[in-house]
């Protein structure tokens, strides 16, 4: 791997880290903001603080060459942005029927509908070790998703969020066809495009807004959670490859799923480190594959 793939790497694997402190903090949050309401929030935090980061960094921006959206690439971003208001949806409707971890762990799944809409609609080369990788968390995740034999139990909420996981699947390679442009640009777009399609959903169901205090918390997280998230994805996708940046994304379930237990004092298995222990070989076959991203 030399040092571009690395630092690709070292991206996607930030994102990965700052993603996975959503599921935990959202269900914490879903106790005082309706699901919808919270979705736009997420995203309307995440468009407007890499707005700011855009106006604050404006003047070196612009000595910098950028390539400029085309319309041959509005299909792509229409789809991302119906994709993300969809998609958080089912997320925050899972969240609610379901525990935080049981979510975080569950969202692996986006990792196997990346690859496979990568290979079957974009074409995308998936190498054997690639594949290895992938079968491998897949594994991981059962194995935590059947702990105990009612962690997971597929509920209407637990079909949510693999619902979202498809949807961010999809939403994850229209943004690679993106991620040549203004990853700034492309985050903004999709913050604010997002955002405000949840909004509208959410007054159409009834939903209320939330307090200041709330509303500004939620707005926080979206910004880290989903704008920062996002940006350092979409950088490291420009290297690697929709499919194998989503691969990097098997440290955010235990990132998420450690926090649950702390937050809700959920005490882990040995199930849990058995787990850990193929998801680490997992990523060590992701980070450590050579291939070229198409």
């Amino acid at each position: 791997m030399d040092q571009v793939q690395k630092k690709a790497a070292l991206l996607a694997l930030l994102a990965a880290a700052l993603y996975a402190i959503s599921s935990p903090f959202s269900k914490l949050l879903l106790e005082n903001i309706p699901a919808a309401m919270m979705a736009a929030f997420l995203y309307l935090g995440a468009g407007a603080g890499l707005f700011f980061i855009r106006v604050v960094s404006g003047i070196a921006a612009r000595t910098k060459k950028r390539k400029p959206l085309t319309k041959k690439e509005l299909p792509y971003l229409i789809g991302m942005i119906v994709l993300d208001i969809a998609a958080p949806i089912f997320l925050m409707i899972g969240l609610n029927a379901t525990t935080a971890a049981n979510t975080s762990l569950l969202n692996s799944f986006e990792i196997v509908a990346t690859s496979l809409v990568a290979l079957f609609l974009f074409k995308e080369t998936i190498s054997k070790r690639l594949w290895l990788a992938i079968a491998l968390v897949t594994v991981s995740s059962a194995i935590l998703s059947l702990e105990g034999g009612s962690s997971f139990c597929f509920s209407y909420g637990s079909a949510s969020v693999l619902l979202a996981c498809v949807c961010w699947g999809f939403e994850n390679n229209c943004t690679r066809m993106l991620s040549a442009n203004d990853p700034i640009v492309i985050v903004t777009i999709k913050g604010f495009g997002s955002g405000l399609g949840s909004l509208i959903t959410a007054f159409v169901l009834g939903e209320e807004m939330p307090g200041i205090v709330f509303l500004c918390l939620a707005l926080l997280l979206g910004f880290a959670a989903y704008g920062l998230s996002i940006y350092f994805y979409i950088c490291a996708q420009r290297d690697l490859g929709a499919a194998k940046t989503s691969t990097y994304y098997a440290v955010a379930p235990f990132i998420g799923s450690g926090l649950s237990l702390l937050i809700f004092g959920e005490p882990p298995s040995l199930s849990y480190f058995i787990a850990l222990v193929i998801m680490i070989t997992g990523t060590y076959f992701a980070a450590t594959d050579v291939r070229k991203a198409s």
